[in-house]
């Protein structure tokens, strides 16, 4: 026991030093100003079956105060909820900037609906505006005012071809705020977002919720054409966009938020499990590798802590207590960004637990066919 503390241990100060400083949430919109000229803009909005999201976020996009040509497309991806005459009845209502909704139909094969939807959309776009730069936004999203004009400054400033954010999510519920802050930690541990702006990295990661792409960089990349078949399409679409050439960002957002409500622990189950094996690109052995992982960083400090102080073994003890309070160290900014109690940081082992639990399923649901299923559809490996 007293190999595992020490290992655990290790895990922990070399995440907490050369992880890319991944527990910082400090990372904003980099310093902008105003272009001499707004380039035209083109919002993409796919949705299926958004209805009851809608009325809190399509206002928030028609309602954008933007210097230069702007205009929105809601691409309705096969509702059967009334999403595409929702969406008219709001632009009718709340006016601003100009709305097009279209349905493209059911995707072909070898597509995921939601990028089948986004080049609909695109395309669309480009015959109506050409536009210079694509704002590409989940129906689950709400942006304040000034999002577009500030993502737009940022992008024209910095010379970005891709800036993302990734979008306040809700926690109102306690299984929100048990698993919510949790998921954003664990998507920076894995992406360090100061890793991905830096220049010439080769990490690549995007919030597939909030992303302005130059229009340019999405025709040198073949987007979304070749990124068509992926169920984790943000991280596919920054990889096509960095691997092409281009400069990408990530951050998180201060005002853009999510309004989708995930009330019950089976809601946030099945949003973590139907791509965390895709995540694993589908092989038995990252998934072994990743469960030991878990076990080893998450879970063997407050058992060697517990078993320690049990069995008397004062250094058992002290190996699993260290690395529990550097990894609560690293959780409390993330608490503090979700404004969340920070006396909760010593959950994340459960919390951690369950993810370890919703990512052997799956890996169970890929193997019976049920795999990266979303609304109706099911996606298998590519």
């Amino acid at each position: 026991m007293e190999w595992i503390g020490a290992g655990s241990l290790l895990a922990w100060v070399w995440l907490l030093l050369g992880q890319g400083f991944f527990w910082r949430t400090d990372v904003r919109l980099p310093p902008r100003r105003d272009p001499e000229r707004w380039p035209s803009v083109a919002v993409v909005v796919p949705a299926r079956d958004e209805a009851a999201v809608l009325p809190q976020s399509l206002p928030s996009l028609l309602a954008q105060k933007y210097p230069g040509r702007a205009e929105v497309f809601l691409v309705d991806d096969g509702s059967t909820d009334g999403t595409a005459a929702l969406a008219r009845e709001l632009a009718a209502a709340r006016g601003g900037l100009p709305l097009t909704v279209s349905s493209p139909g059911e995707p072909e094969p070898g597509w995921t609906g939601k990028l089948w939807a986004v080049r609909h959309g695109t395309a669309l776009a480009r015959e109506r505006v050409a536009p210079e730069y694509l704002l590409l936004t989940d129906a689950d999203i709400a942006h304040e005012p000034d999002s577009l004009r500030e993502l737009v400054a940022a992008a024209r400033s910095a010379g970005l071809d891709l800036v993302s954010q990734m979008a306040r999510l809700r926690v109102v519920t306690f299984w929100e705020r048990l698993i919510v802050p949790a998921f954003v930690y664990f998507f920076g541990q894995l992406y360090p977002f100061r890793r991905v702006n830096r220049a010439g990295s080769r990490t690549a990661a995007a919030a597939g919720g909030c992303v302005l792409l130059r229009t340019e960089a999405a025709e040198r990349a073949g987007v979304p054409e070749t990124i068509r078949h992926a169920v984790i399409d943000d991280v596919s679409l920054a990889r096509a966009v960095q691997g092409s050439g281009g400069r990408i960002w990530l951050g998180l957002a201060d005002r853009v938020a999510s309004v989708r409500p995930y009330p019950r622990a089976a809601e946030l189950w099945r949003m973590v499990s139907r791509s965390a094996y895709a995540q694993l690109r589908h092989r038995p052995l990252l998934l072994l590798g990743t469960v030991l992982g878990l076990a080893l960083v998450y879970l063997a400090p407050p058992v060697a802590l517990a078993a320690g102080a049990v069995g008397g073994n004062a250094a058992v003890a002290a190996l699993g207590g260290a690395a529990w309070a550097v990894m609560c160290g690293t959780y409390l900014p993330m608490l503090r960004y979700y404004r969340l109690p920070l006396w909760t940081a010593p959950l994340l082992p459960f919390t951690a637990l369950l993810y370890l639990l919703m990512t052997v399923d799956s890996a169970v649901q890929h193997y019976r066919g049920r795999g990266a299923a979303w609304k109706g559809r099911t996606y298998g490996a590519p």
